[in-house]
């Protein structure tokens, strides 16, 4: 009986954790039934969602516009966000602010840091001691971060998506520009994490361009590999893609549509917002020169001025892409001047003469990199708002060699529907038809190290080596492992980046940092310690590129490796659950996963990189794990990575070794016991093969980062917090403006109602002036202290004003009721009498109702005349200005009362079943009467011809009390051959219902 108890147990406990899983997915899809996307520009943002029941769709702002400006407006008191900002630019330009993402991941000496501080001097930045980045300093107790600023936006993204979807939204897909690098990529993630949103991935804009275009495409994807370039010059910056898509097969939905990032060119400062600048530049000067015999100041030193000068180059650049002049012009821009000048397409062009010189150049990097050539390329699509302008048409038509670019896709809201499209396939919520998507590798990784070598005997010095980890053009999301194979002590390796001779030397500066993290590993030597008799296979590094393109060191181990014999010991049941869990959802271990608990990440393929083989003899050696993407397969979900990798991992790992199918094949046999059948006892005597055992040590690890070191938790606390505070206000702040509004439009509208005839008839002229007084005071109060009233003075000021004309409403909405509930309820009660009298007309052979019931409805008919009649007589007695006795929540409770007694008649005549009628006592039938037609007689059947009908005898019941017949007589044929008249009178009685069974 313990035996048994013993083996329920584990059987027990995995049907609860079974539960607790399905629990966890339940509870996860319940909070994910939303999922958001925000791509990102420098001058704007598109926001789309996906919910059940609405596929991919962009999100309408509060002035319901597609797109929303990317601007934040900060005072002291209040915050305006998107198009509230925009307007206030103009206002107060030093509070608002716009194009900050250019400043994320920058410290103070970069490049493009000097470049934003001479395009808007107004703002004031003041460096971060402890990051050396900078801050925004609107006033000493005012200053802001980037990330904080794009905190505030990508919350506000968020209240607009959630304000649309109509239910809460965390998951969100952000697109980045495809040049970010680590730094700037792990600001985003900061900013993400500031607004409270759970980044499903960072996805470059190229990439989800291109996603957009082939899920629209997907049937025009086939075997044949198509290569499409996208050139994308937005607000900000321009990059060019070259994609290839083809079909693929993969593992787990056969041929799917793939696109491959083949190669990528970028120009960081070449956009839309250099036009406007020097359009804005050029507007500054003519207005200088109309001015320049007055004495006035320079244009320049007024921010406002600027700012204006900035909005209208922005609407010439527009109008001037589909007109060859334009009369810019500006009421009141400095002084009260006017401004107004012509501008031609001509000028324009050569204000921007530079720019469209640097048109060609991301095509050149961009194929480069994809070691293509134009003839390659089938078609080049145009993206983003700045390719509207016909001269950048122009040279990049001449660049390519084409006959004509391709704008067969929505240039503003591609990325955001491809990044969307990727949302939905993250989240657990939706099921989308796969795409494969395999990102690049912009910028390659290598980790450095050195060690001492001995060149000669007793002469020793030290080697530096280096290891590509992420090559350039690579795809990822991919995990690596570097093994140090002859360290024995603690060391230090660094994680760089690696050959960025593809930049130039201003994008090199820009790029900042190419260091980016020195490991330090502490507990190499008490690894060693601990497992003497073991043979190390080395100091396993495991890295992983993700989804976002950011890098991490997951763990650093210390593997050790010996022979052992198998010993057959008895599993616990703790260990017999984890394997059955295992089997069920990760695939099943190996035997060296079962003798070592910590090694389950010893079950991941594992295969040399490049450089591995080419020098076997040097200490770090590269390998790369099974989930990075292969040629034909697909990339695997972002979710399970590890259970993919030992699914994967198992058997690669048994090729390698020889000894390990031997030795898991009595394992297996073993373990299957209690389920199959048990091993025969010959197969028990034959001796055991050793095997190889895994033990893995956990190294100590400490990160020292290089590039832009990440904010503090108690920073990024602070940060959350700050902008949490923000949020409240504003939400404080719109309640109180709510109430504010519903005050005012109060004392209106009922200042208003006072004159209405309806209103003066059941009021009182003391009534009405009291009203009218009290409504004054509070206006009167409201335009003077209105300004510094709380949100509760304001609600307690207008539930004061409410509740004095409480009774005047209440008459009011009383007798604008009475006409169509009295109406419908003189309609029931007619209905209600006419029911009645019919259902006492009924026969009492066929009668359904009891007298009980007909005698309750009749009472309740009866009561509520009287009820009304009364009531109306009583009314009519009172003044209109009292307290009427006729309510309308009374007419509405006696129509219930009277309409329940009806339906439950209704009811039980429409499920009762009618009653069996009785037979004939001698079971005869009546013959059809003489003038009975021929319609109600049925159709007698001639018999063939040579044949004679056959005429049977009606045949005596034999019990004539009961009229049953005898089981072996003939059942009877009514108003067949033989039937009586009276037989026949009944027959075409019982078809024909009289009027009161259709009653």
């Amino acid at each position: 009986m313990a035996a048994t108890v013993r083996r329920q147990r584990p059987r027990r406990l995995l049907c609860w954790a079974l539960v607790v899983v399905l629990l966890a997915d339940l509870l996860a899809l319940s909070d994910t039934l939303a999922v958001m996307s925000v791509d990102l520009g420098s001058e704007s943002m598109k926001v789309a969602i996906v919910k059940p029941g609405v596929p991919m769709e962009i999100v309408l702002n509060k002035e319901s516009r597609r797109k929303t400006p990317v601007t934040v407006t900060l005072k002291e008191n209040e915050r305006f966000l998107g198009d509230s900002a925009a307007g206030m630019a103009i206002k107060n330009p030093k509070a608002t602010l716009r194009y900050f993402q250019h400043l994320l991941g920058k410290q103070t000496d970069n490049p493009h840091v000097a470049l934003y501080r001479s395009r808007f001097p107004e703002h004031e930045l003041i460096v971060d001691p402890q990051r050396q980045t900078v801050r925004f300093q609107i006033s000493p107790q005012l200053q802001f971060s980037p990330e904080e600023v794009l905190g505030m936006v990508l919350n506000y993204s968020r209240s607009l998506a959630e304000d649309f979807a109509e239910q809460p939204i965390k998951d969100a897909v952000i697109t980045v520009p495809a040049f970010f690098n680590q730094a700037e990529r792990r600001a985003v993630l900061q900013a993400a994490r500031m607004a409270g949103l759970k980044v499903l991935q960072l996805i470059n804009d190229n990439t989800a361009t291109a996603l957009s275009y082939g899920v629209f495409r997907r049937k025009d994807i086939n075997s044949t590999a198509q290569n499409i370039m996208f050139y994308d010059m937005g607000s900000g910056s321009t990059v060019c893609t070259i994609v290839t898509y083809q079909t693929v097969k993969t593992k787990e939905a056969g041929m799917q549509p793939q696109l491959q990032i083949r190669g990528v060119g970028f120009d960081r400062t070449l956009g839309g917002l250099e036009m406007e600048l020097r359009l804005r530049e050029h507007l500054a000067k003519l207005f200088n020169e109309q001015r320049k015999g007055q004495k006035a100041k320079d244009v320049r030193e007024n921010p406002r001025a600027m700012a204006k000068l900035l909005r209208e180059a922005n609407r010439l650049k527009t109008v001037l892409s589909a007109n060859a002049d334009h009369m810019a012009q500006i009421e009141g821009l400095m002084d009260d001047v006017d401004f107004k000048a012509k501008v031609t397409r001509v000028e324009f062009e050569e204000l921007c003469a530079d720019l469209f010189d640097r048109v060609p150049g991301p095509v050149q990097q961009a194929l480069q990199s994809a070691e293509m050539s134009l003839d390659q390329i089938e078609q080049v699509i145009l993206v983003g708002g700045a390719t509207r302008v016909p001269k950048v048409q122009e040279v990049l038509l001449k660049a390519v060699g084409k006959e004509e670019l391709g704008k067969n896709i929505n240039a503003d809201e591609a990325a955001a529907m491809g990044a969307v499209y990727q949302a939905a396939a993250l989240s657990k919520a939706f099921k989308v038809k796969p795409f494969v998507v395999r990102d690049a590798v912009i910028y390659p990784i290598l980790v450095e190290f050195t060690r001492e070598v001995e060149e000669e005997p007793g002469l020793r010095s030290l080697k530096h080596n280096k290891r590509v980890l992420f090559s350039r053009m690579g795809p990822y999301p991919q995990r690596k492992v570097i093994t140090f194979n002859r360290y024995s002590h603690d060391f230090n390796f660094h994680i760089n980046y690696g050959d960025l001779g593809f930049l130039g030397p201003e994008d090199l500066r820009v790029f900042g940092s190419q260091n980016l993290t020195t490991v330090k590993l502490k507990g190499v030597g008490e690894s060693f310690k601990k497992y003497p008799d073991y043979e190390s296979k080395g100091i396993k590094a495991h890295f992983n590129l993700d989804e976002s393109g950011v890098l991490s060191l997951d763990r650093v181990e210390s593997v050790f490796e010996t022979l052992v014999e198998d010993s057959p010991e008895e599993e616990s049941t703790l260990t017999k659950l984890g394997n059955t869990i295992s089997s069920l959802f990760g695939g099943g271990t190996s035997s060296d996963a079962k003798e070592n608990g910590t090694d389950a990440v010893q079950e991941e393929e594992e295969s040399p990189a490049e450089g591995s083989k080419d020098e076997p003899a040097e200490q770090g050696e590269l390998k790369e794990e099974a989930e990075a993407p292969a040629e034909e397969t697909s990339q695997p979900p972002p979710s399970e990575p590890k259970g993919d990798a030992a699914r994967e991992g198992e058997k690669p790992d048994e090729k390698e070794s020889g000894d390990k199918p031997e030795a898991q094949k009595p394992n297996e046999k073993g373990q299957a016991g209690p389920e199959g059948a048990a091993p025969a006892p010959e197969e028990d005597k034959k001796p055991k093969p050793a095997r190889k055992q895994k033990m893995v040590e956990e190294i100590g690890v400490e990160l020292a980062v290089l590039d832009l070191p990440d904010l503090p938790e108690d920073e990024l606390a602070r940060s959350v917090q700050k902008l949490e505070d923000l949020t409240l206000r504003d939400l404080e702040k719109q309640e109180r403006e709510k109430a504010a509004n519903s005050l005012e439009a109060f004392i209106f509208e009922t200042q208003d109602k006072l004159y209405q005839p309806e209103y003066q008839e059941v009021s009182t002229e003391e009534q009405r002036e009291e009203i009218s007084g009290k409504l004054s005071a509070t206006s009167t109060w409201l335009e003077d202290e209105g300004f510094g009233a709380t949100t509760v003075m304001l609600k307690d000021k207008l539930a004061e004003l409410r509740k004095l004309c409480q009774g005047l409403f209440f008459r009011v909405e009383e007798r604008r009721k009475w006409p169509e509930r009295l109406s419908a309820l003189d309609n029931l009660l007619n209905h209600s009498s006419i029911f009645l009298k019919g259902a006492r007309l009924i026969p009492e052979m066929d009668q359904v109702f009891t007298e009980v019931e007909m005698t309750t409805l009749e009472k309740v008919i009866n009561d509520t005349w009287a009820w009304k009649n009364a009531t109306l007589a009583e009314q009519a007695k009172l003044p209109a200005t009292e307290k009427p006795v006729l309510l309308s929540k009374d007419i509405e409770a006696k129509m219930m009362a009277l309409d329940r007694e009806v339906q439950y008649l209704l009811n039980k005549a429409k499920f009762t079943k009618p009653r069996p009628r009785p037979k004939d006592k001698n079971g005869t039938r009546a013959e059809p009467p003489l003038n009975a037609s021929a319609g109600d007689q049925e159709e007698k059947v001639i018999p063939p011809a040579g044949q004679t009908e056959e005429v049977k005898p009606i045949l005596e019941p034999d019990k004539e009390e009961t009229g049953t017949e005898p089981a072996d007589s003939e059942p009877l044929e009514l108003g067949g051959p033989g039937a009586g008249p009276e037989q026949e009178e009944q027959t075409a009685g019982q078809k024909r219902p009289s009027k009161n069974d259709e009653l």
